[in-house]
């Protein structure tokens, strides 16, 4: 599996992390990101992982900002893309079980490290439950 990671400068820390303990699952990882703690502009890191996650390049995403809401913003809307939100493993697991996100996104300034990781490897973990949930994910797409 390949996974792309995107983030803006309040991600930084947590994606080093993250893809540390992403690779140590044998997860290639490719970095939409920045590596500073330097404020940049998160659309311009969330639209190249949309890109990325739309052509193939790498099979999933994740996104990180202050509050996980730019990025989710951004990221939702590209046509192929169904990010999901996540500030806990509750809610990683419903994202991949019931939305079948695509990418997940983490608030960085609001859950810790310890959070952060346990989500993601729900969200990984957690298959798409397929039925009602594919019914609906059928009717996102503006036609």
């Amino acid at each position: 599996m390949k996974i792309g990671i995107a983030n803006d400068h309040a991600g930084v820390e947590y994606k080093k992390k993250l893809v540390k303990m992403l690779e140590t699952r044998g997860i290639e990882v490719v970095s939409f990101g920045t590596d500073t703690a330097d404020s940049v502009d998160y659309p311009d890191y969330a639209h190249a992982l949309a890109l990325a996650v739309e052509k193939g390049e790498v099979d999933k995403g994740i996104a990180l900002c202050g509050t996980g809401n730019g990025m989710a913003i951004t990221l939702n809307k590209h046509q192929g893309i169904r990010a999901g939100l996540a500030w806990g493993t509750a809610i990683g697991k419903l994202v991949a079980q019931h939305n079948n996100a695509n990418v997940l996104v983490l608030p960085a300034r609001f859950v810790s490290y310890a959070v952060a990781s346990a989500t993601v490897r729900a969200w990984l973990d957690t298959p798409f439950e397929g039925g009602r949930h594919q019914k609906r994910i059928d009717k996102i797409p503006c036609k």
